[in-house]
């Protein structure tokens, strides 16, 4: 889920960039420092606007930066587990398919696709189900719920996320439209 919160923090203004106009610097720094990154409480930080600079900064001997306390708004996406969320199919390996969710991708385990055996292509990421001949291929659009959420603060790209497609309502939207036409 996206939500806009306020957050604080210390940034480090170069002795170099002192002579410019702070309130464009401290800006700049706030989105070079802190979007891409993962807070705990918040989630992965995608954007960051609206900086302001709070009381004087700081210069500690020796260092000639400005440490400044700065305030801002940032927009961040944080997976909640049992969310239900809207994906694109982006690769499609032996053990299930990664979908983009967001700013980060998450996991299908080919276990959690379907009420059926899965056969596998790799080579043309391609998987269908043996007997329903439901298929999920790279570029299918999908609705799944969190299952399971690890978020990794050092490295966001290695949060792990787990999601499901078996449930009434979840999957493939042709999955939904075939289901309507058997009178399932």
């Amino acid at each position: 889920m996206y939500y806009m919160v306020k957050m604080k923090n210390t940034i480090r203004i170069p002795p170099a960039e002192i002579t410019e106009d702070l309130d464009v610097v401290s800006e700049k720094i706030v989105q070079q420092t802190f979007e891409g990154t993962m807070d705990k409480e918040y989630g992965l930080i995608v954007m960051a606007k609206n900086v302001k600079r709070i009381g004087e900064g700081r210069i500690l001997h020796g260092d000639g930066a400005i440490y400044q306390q700065v305030e801002f708004e940032a927009l961040t996406f944080k997976p909640e587990v049992h969310e239900v969320v809207d994906g694109i199919v982006c690769d499609i390996v032996e053990f299930g398919a990664f979908c983009h969710i967001g700013p980060l991708d998450a996991l299908v385990h080919k276990s959690q696709i379907m009420d059926d055996h899965i056969v596998v292509d790799v080579e043309n990421k391609r998987m269908e189900g043996k007997e329903t001949k439901k298929s999920l291929k790279v570029g299918d659009k999908v609705r799944a719920r969190i299952v399971t959420v690890s978020l990794n603060e050092m490295n966001p790209r290695e949060s792990k996320i787990g999601l499901t497609v078996r449930q009434p309502g979840l999957g493939k939207r042709d999955w939904k439209e075939k289901k309507k036409e058997e009178g399932k």
